[in-house]
């Protein structure tokens, strides 16, 4: 990255960590901030670890389901790159293709490449869609936010998997030849729509791989997504019930700690900032405030960040730090 997305990165990480002050110095516990106990960490970084180990094994049993040998190991440095990448870039933009060096630094195909990165978001959306179905049942009638949180997830699952819809339209008759009149009216030039053609030629070929695929392989695929998708809204649950063994473990009480996690997390990605700029601790503050216990709210935010952001960061950078960066130096 160039110095001045350096720059921005860092105003948006020191904005991050002056909202996170903010937020717990305005919710500073009487008795002061309480150290959670050993055995909540354990099981957040255990649900950690699931999580990474259920997306990679997503991404490698769906590569594998169409043909592609990809090991277990290079699955979860693409996870980790693409981790890395999108917390310090806007809008977490760097995330494919950070995925992408991985992959072609692991010896994999350009065609290839396309279809895994393909598969890992065609399998996210589907089982975002049905997790979201799901909850909506189980949480059925407590509170009107329920379906408007809903609502907002699955609408940007529908919105993705539309695009995708769109695109194979396109591929289908506009894979070759000059740029159509709409696409001259918008600014795409010959150069550009060659590109474009490029990757809409890839996409038809995704799909096309995708109609060979291995159905116990994809089914097994789609299982790790859902997984890796629980696992990732398990963690403040983990740390409220958890972390205060007084708190009433009852649908209506789980209901926000699950849902706002979940929106926030797939919410924020139109959030331009790189981590989001201090938006994410800044709702969690308006919208959990009331369904945490006052004593362990300040404590819940830090850990909750730590474990879905700040960890992932960490990590990502110690194990794909080096590729992701070389990604995001490469010109557009």
């Amino acid at each position: 990255m160039s110095a001045v997305r350096w720059f921005v990165t860092a105003l948006s990480f020191a904005a991050m960590l002056g909202v996170s002050a903010w937020v717990v110095a305005s919710h500073w516990p009487a008795g002061g901030m309480p150290w959670l106990a050993w055995p909540v960490h354990a099981a957040a970084l255990a649900t950690v670890t699931a999580e990474i180990i259920t997306r990679a094994l997503k991404i490698q049993a769906s590569a594998r389901a169409c043909g592609i040998p990809l090991r277990f190991g290079t699955a979860v440095r693409v996870c980790l790159a693409g981790d890395f990448a999108a917390a310090i870039t806007p809008a977490r933009s760097g995330a494919e293709p950070s995925r992408f060096l991985v992959l072609a630094e692991s010896g994999t195909g350009p065609a290839a490449r396309v279809l895994i990165l393909f598969l890992e978001l065609f399998l996210e959306m589907w089982s975002l869609m049905l997790v979201c179905g799901v909850l909506a049942v189980l949480f059925a009638g407590r509170g009107a936010s329920v379906a408007g949180l809903l609502s907002l997830v699955g609408g940007y699952s529908s919105f993705v998997l539309g695009v995708g819809a769109a695109g194979l339209l396109l591929s289908k008759r506009n894979a070759n030849g000059p740029p159509p009149a709409w696409a001259r009216r918008i600014g795409i030039h010959a150069g550009r729509w060659r590109a474009v053609q490029r990757t809409l030629r890839a996409l038809r070929e995704s799909v096309q791989s995708l109609r060979r695929a291995d159905p116990a392989l994809m089914l097994l695929a789609f299982g790790g997504s859902v997984l890796h998708v629980l696992f990732k809204v398990a963690t403040l649950p983990i740390l409220v019930f958890v972390g205060d063994p007084s708190f009433p473990l009852t649908m209506d009480a789980l209901a926000p700690l699950v849902l706002w996690p979940l929106a926030l997390f797939y919410g924020g990605v139109v959030v331009p900032a790189p981590g989001g700029g201090g938006f994410i601790e800044g709702a969690f503050a308006a919208t959990l405030s009331s369904a945490i216990p006052a004593g362990i709210f300040a404590a819940s935010l830090l850990w909750w960040r730590f474990y879905t952001f700040y960890l992932y960061l960490l990590v990502g950078g110690a194990a794909a730090g080096d590729a992701a960066l070389r990604a995001l130096r490469r010109p557009a």
